[in-house]
């Protein structure tokens, strides 16, 4: 068949009647007009350009899907400046951290440590003491140390640091929190008794030092330039410590610490004696003692005669006079964190017969760094009463009630005789009751003395003639009244009678 024959629908490629253009009736194709094809084309312009700008803007605004975001669209890659680095390489210039004076104002970043054990009671007010510090807070990272505990401390710390961190005051949040849980298989109680006693110190400051070490060893970055610790029994302290205590610009530096007594132990009390100059004598005790001797100061066993810092206190002193130091008390030490990466740190091991904070004196000495505190800058410890305290204070609670007591009885026998004494009312009361009192014991004995008054005026008026009565002896020689007379005075004194 020929292939220019008729289609099966009758008709044909060819032109039909001569004319010379070609027809596929009834179907007809146009092709699609430049107009329509150009809308189409800015319209898809239009929307990639508002994506790629909010991209951009999102970037910008959220730093946290940039650090997201930005690896994975560059494979892992960044450029940086001339050449590719991978993300997760990072490079810090630790000549530029050093912890200036002002750090405050340079943006230095401070690293705040806090050990706790069965500490719950105390965080309270440890976290009113964390509001109220006046360095920006988004410069302090905190970091705390959970260890040995039997109370709620754990639980009650995250609770409160959610609180915290949930704050609608924009400058009360922290930086970087961190929140370490260690045990040390401390054996030694909190009260008062067993962690003062002087049996207990060595084995237990030791193991504290160990728990320093951890916290500081996790939690310390290469951002950091000044580390502070401090202890969470701390009463008060001025909120501008870090202030006053970094403005120094030494390389460890502590506050004289106290603590308040009640008015009976004599109103306050030096509390932290760990903050020291070296004496001879403490040296030359040194030499005397076996190589793991650890010497704590305060206790008879050890009598060093060094000068303390807490001794030399003026309440009016120079709060901004330095003293220098060898051995430092741990409740607040401000140290720069270049003491640290230069090996510094709290001797779990007899070191030069001294551990933990003393040690950690004694070390930043040996290694040329400044340690130094301040006698007249005061911060306050929570007092915590002794045994002996406490029985003393049941005695004086005793007495104070007996004599309240007394007090109270003297009082109330005050008011009842100024009451009887002043009110006239009660006063003539008084009064009538005692003209009642006299008139019933003369009826009484009236009552009980025989009648022998009638017999011996009868008898005078029989041998006289005159009168029945007889008025007394002055009136014997006077003429006596008639009868009607003497019956009516005797009337009237019958009356009187009644």
């Amino acid at each position: 068949m020929n292939r220019h024959a008729a289609l099966a629908n009758g008709y044909t490629a060819y032109p039909r009647s001569g004319q010379g253009t070609f027809s596929i009736s009834p179907h007809k194709f146009q092709p699609r007009s430049q107009p329509a094809l150009r809308r189409r084309r800015q319209l898809i312009q239009r929307i990639c350009l508002i994506g790629g700008v909010s991209f951009f803007l999102l970037i910008l605004i959220f730093p946290s899907w940039r650090a997201s975001i930005l690896p994975a669209l560059s494979l892992g890659l960044l450029s940086s400046s001339d050449h590719l680095q991978i993300q997760t390489v990072r490079y810090y210039d630790l000549a530029k951290v050093k912890g200036s004076a002002s750090g405050w104002e340079d943006g230095d970043r401070v690293l705040m440590c806090t050990p706790l054990r069965d500490a719950a009671s105390h965080l309270p007010m440890f976290f009113s003491h964390l509001r109220n510090l006046t360095y920006p807070h988004h410069l302090i990272d905190l970091a705390f140390l959970v260890s040995d505990s039997k109370d709620q401390t754990n639980e009650m710390l995250e609770n409160m640091l959610e609180e915290l961190q949930r704050d609608p005051d924009r400058d009360m949040p922290f930086g970087e929190i961190s929140v370490i849980k260690k045990d040390f298989g401390q054996q030694v109680k909190q009260d008062v008794e067993s962690r003062h006693g002087f049996a207990a110190q060595a084995g237990r400051r030791k193991l504290m030092a160990q728990a320093r070490n951890w916290l500081l060893s996790a939690t310390l970055r290469p951002t950091h330039g000044w580390v502070y610790w401090r202890d969470a029994d701390v009463l008060t302290a001025p909120s501008t410590i870090l202030e006053d205590l970094m403005r120094h610009d030494k390389d460890v530096i502590v506050p004289n610490v106290w603590r308040p007594l009640p008015d009976w132990l004599g109103g306050e009390q030096p509390y932290d004696l760990n903050s020291w100059q070296e004496s001879e004598t403490a040296l030359a005790l040194a030499d005397t003692l076996d190589e793991d001797a650890v010497i704590v100061e305060g206790y008879a066993e050890y009598a060093t005669w060094r000068p303390h810092l807490a001794y030399l206190r003026d309440p009016y002193g120079d709060p901004d006079m330095e003293m220098e130091l060898d051995g430092v008390g741990g409740v607040s030490i401000l140290a720069k964190a270049r003491v640290f990466r230069a090996g510094v740190h709290f001797p779990a091991f007899s070191f030069e017969k001294h551990a933990e904070t003393e040690g950690f004196g004694k070390m930043a000495r040996r290694m040329g760094f400044s340690v130094v505190g301040l006698p007249h800058y005061t911060i306050w410890h929570l007092y915590e009463p002794s045994v002996d305290d406490l029985k003393h204070m049941e005695e004086m609670e005793k007495e104070r009630r007996a004599r309240e007591a007394e007090e109270k009885a003297e009082a109330e026998r005050a008011q009842r005789t100024e009451t009887y004494f002043k009110d006239p009312k009660v006063e003539s009361e008084i009064d009538n009751a005692f003209v009642r009192d006299s008139v019933e014991e003369e009826e009484k004995a009236k009552d009980a003395t025989p009648e022998k008054s009638d017999s011996t005026p009868e008898k005078a008026d029989s041998k006289t003639g005159k009168g029945k009565y007889m008025l007394d002896d002055k009136h014997d020689k006077k003429p006596q009244p008639k009868d009607d007379k003497v019956k009516g005075d005797a009337d009237v004194d019958t009356k009187t009678e009644k």
